[in-house]
């Protein structure tokens, strides 16, 4: 049997201000990826969002990005200091645990968000030094990947546990990469395509890209993004259309590897 994770990015509020229905999609998918205060969530949405995650016995997993408040972390960074970018991720990587261990749970995993993913999925100069962040702040983590990228090489190198991710959400380019958000159909919103993409992706290990190639893919685990619009009813038709395909959906943390 096939079995696979179904991811969503959370905990991407700030303040008093909320960012998608963070309750009812930990009610779907099996790993959280946590807002670690730089692109989105504060200390006491973390703290929420991890408590949530543990009532549910949902996987924790960090979400760092960049220093990008206002940009949601999707700004360009390709100016941006390799080094520094690599330390922070380290910085929310420990604030994330320090959460955790209060709230009694465990980060499990962490995957890169926004324009730190994107650089990092062809950069292999910054996928490396992110891995060696990792392997010497939580060796353990398993890096959640975009399928394909530089970063499963980064961190196989690392000797780190890498799963691979495909986005049942997002378009795709010829190459792999995602397509642009600026460019109208990046984002898919609804559910029933988003179902039958994930199906695909995970049951014949590719996609069709926006150019008509079929694009091969490695589908450890599936996202739904926490921020798009009807991202839980996506979410739900996901995994009714992954389990009536006969997939057995875990988390990451509990997959063989």
């Amino acid at each position: 049997m096939a079995r696979v994770d179904l991811n969503c990015d959370a905990g991407e509020g700030w303040g008093p201000w909320r960012m998608g229905d963070d309750e009812s999609l930990l009610d779907v998918v099996t790993t959280v990826n946590v807002a670690c205060g730089l692109h989105a969530g504060d200390p006491l949405i973390m703290a929420r969002t991890v408590r949530a995650a543990r009532e549910r016995g949902v996987g924790i997993g960090a979400h760092p990005g960049p220093n990008d408040l206002w940009g949601f972390g999707r700004r360009d960074l390709s100016h941006e200091p390799v080094g520094d970018l690599a330390t922070l991720v380290a910085y929310q990587l420990g604030a994330l645990q320090a959460v955790a261990a209060q709230e009694g749970a465990r980060v499990t995993s962490v995957k890169l968000h926004g324009s730190l993913s994107g650089r990092a999925a062809v950069d292999a100069a910054l996928a490396g030094a992110v891995a060696a962040v990792i392997r010497g702040v939580a060796p353990d983590l398993i890096w959640l990947v975009p399928s394909g990228s530089a970063m499963v090489a980064a961190g196989e190198q690392a000797g780190l546990r890498v799963a691979q991710e495909v986005f049942a959400d997002r378009a795709y380019e010829a190459d792999g990469t995602l397509v642009s958000r600026s460019v109208p159909g990046a984002v898919i919103s609804d559910p029933r395509a988003c179902a039958n993409r994930a199906v695909w992706m995970v049951t014949e290990g590719g996609i069709e890209s926006v150019g008509g190639k079929r694009v091969r893919l490695q589908a450890d685990s599936v996202c739904v993004h926490g921020d798009t619009p009807r991202a839980v009813e996506a979410a739900r038709a996901v995994r009714t259309a992954l389990e009536k395909a006969g997939v057995e959906i875990r988390p990451l943390a509990e997959a063989p590897g």
